[in-house]
């Protein structure tokens, strides 16, 4: 009797660890299914969240030409953003430069294929509209409603005319005059290809340089 006893105990007790064993293993299967699904999420999340920066954010945009040295070079990369609310002297715009808008006889903005210039193009903020711009190409000089511009940002003074206008110039309202740094060596808003630029033509606003990455920086 005894012997039965002390076997009955032993198996009572065997199978007592086979159930807790069973038992921890169902809890470390739960929680590696918990931690799964806690990863899962947090990448899902972690995608769309970079789905959306670089869909309506950040778009990256290689600059081909040298028509915004020094300020930018050939081939660098930038990021572009779309949520511009307001657009004002000295910003950086990407440019869908489809149509060049000029000025008629009468002082109205007509427009016109841009037949040879017809691609983006990235170029800087002078003048928006309302505002009067005038150059003097012989001294260089590009002067706002009266004020000289002081341009650090420039390559060389403004020396060419491309004769899109005869200056000075207001801007019409909801429109943009721009011009690249590398002021004699860019096809900008003194061109007849470009013109004006309307508000609808903006893509973005350039906001980083982010490579080469030795030379990142915020525009």
């Amino acid at each position: 009797m005894k012997d039965e006893n002390n076997m009955e105990v032993q198996e009572n007790t065997e199978n007592s660890s086979e159930s807790e064993n069973k038992g921890n293993s169902e809890k470390k299967g739960k929680k590696l299914l918990r931690d799964i699904i806690d990863i899962a999420e947090s990448t899902s999340i972690t995608m769309f969240i970079v789905i959306l920066l670089f869909t309506y954010i950040l778009h990256p945009v290689n600059v081909v030409g040298t028509s915004m040295v020094p300020t930018l070079q050939d081939e660098d990369k930038v990021f572009v953003t779309t949520l511009v609310p307001d657009i004002s002297y000295g910003d950086i715009i990407v440019i869908n430069n489809d149509k060049a808008y000029l000025l008629d006889e009468n002082n109205e903005v007509v427009s016109r294929d841009s037949y040879q210039l017809n691609e983006c193009i990235i170029k800087r903020v002078i003048a928006e509209g309302g505002q009067t711009v005038d150059i003097d190409f012989s001294t260089g000089n590009v002067t706002v409603d009266g004020n000289i511009l002081d341009e650090p940002y420039i390559n060389a003074l403004t020396l060419t005319d491309e004769g899109a206008f005869d200056f000075p110039v207001t801007v019409p309202e909801g429109y943009y005059f721009v011009m690249g740094d590398n002021r004699n060596a860019s096809s900008d808003s003194r061109h007849p290809y470009i013109g004006f630029i309307k508000k609808n033509q903006i893509f973005g606003k350039a906001i980083v340089r982010y490579a080469p990455l030795e030379n990142f920086k915020i525009l």
